[in-house]
């Protein structure tokens, strides 16, 4: 049995997220501590008290999400005797996930991948007003036909296949009258649902310019190190250990098209039958069965879910 590690995006944040957690064990805690200093913000007392809509602001969600990831890893490696480069074959992170599986494999510092995600965040919030741009979700749409839906609707304005999450789901992202006029395209050629979605930006798309550039500068003050086990990069849909390039992907993949769907069948090519969700939510584990045929996604992101991991192990 080969097994993937995987870390989730935007989108499954909750207010709450990794208390328990915090709670329980003191190797989290230290985690949301070291967040909270590298970032000089009390961010936990923020994820965990909320309001949602702070929460879900982009330059908060974003190094939230990577300080559950990590809490979550340091967890299972010190109740559950996990051992990253013994246990996988791949790490994979969805968009900002990206950030967390790199920590996780060692190739970047927890408080080098907050500070970059709030950084990410912000100048992915200031890239674009607010209103300009928009996201939607095709779903019962293939990646071709939502590419062909996006060209369609352009109009000489921005609108891309953002994200293609498997499954049958591809999100469409830019201006947003142009991802409206997908959207209506969409309806008319049949496509199950197509829905715009309560975002703050048209992130993974071209207007994103912008925030690839200060990500570059950014990412060009810190040290990227070889992670300890291949990282399947979103842009590539293919493993790199190769710092160089892992720095580029993590550029492109800000103006780029998030190809989880090609990562998580590329894995199970390889042989990878469990993919271990780490974190906050549970969406990738469902998008796992959606797109490979007998693996299994198995979310640990709350104690329940290490003790029954740990008993499984046993």
């Amino acid at each position: 049995m080969s097994i993937a590690f995987v870390f989730p995006g935007q989108g499954s944040q909750a207010v709450g997220m990794g208390k328990g957690l915090a709670a329980t064990f003191a190797v989290a805690r230290a985690v949301f501590d070291e967040v909270d200093a590298a970032l000089g913000d009390k961010l936990s007392a923020t994820m965990w008290e909320g309001p949602a809509d702070r929460v879900t602001l982009t330059e908060n969600a974003q190094p939230g999400l990577v300080a559950v990831s990590l809490a979550a890893m340091r967890v299972l490696e010190a109740e559950a005797g996990v051992d990253l480069k013994r246990d996988a074959a791949f790490v994979a992170g969805h968009s900002v996930g990206e950030y967390s599986a790199l920590a996780a494999a060692g190739a970047l510092t927890l408080a080098d991948a907050v500070r970059l995600v709030r950084i990410r965040g912000r100048s992915m919030q200031q890239a674009v007003p607010v209103g300009v741009g928009a996201m939607a979700a095709l779903i019962g749409a293939e990646f071709e036909q939502a590419a062909a839906i996006a060209a369609e609707a352009a109009q000489g304005e921005v609108v891309q296949a953002a994200n293609d999450n498997g499954g049958g789901q591809v999100v469409v992202s830019g201006h947003r009258a142009a991802v409206e006029r997908a959207v209506e395209i969409a309806k008319a050629k049949g496509v199950r649902r197509a829905m715009m979605l309560p975002v703050s930006g048209p992130f993974h798309s071209a207007l994103m310019q912008p925030a690839a550039e200060v990500m570059a500068d950014a990412l060009a003050k810190v040290m990227v190190k070889p992670p300890c086990v291949p990282l399947v990069a979103n842009v590539l849909a293919q493993p790199t250990s190769d710092p160089a390039e892992i720095v580029r992907g993590l550029i492109a993949q800000v103006t780029g098209t998030v190809r989880w769907r090609e990562s998580i069948a590329f894995m199970a090519q390889a042989g990878v039958t469990t993919f271990y969700e780490i974190g906050s939510g549970k969406v990738l584990s469902g998008l796992v069965k959606r797109i490979a045929d007998g693996a299994s996604g198995v979310s640990l992101g709350t104690p329940e879910d290490v003790a029954a991991f740990k008993a499984a192990r046993a």
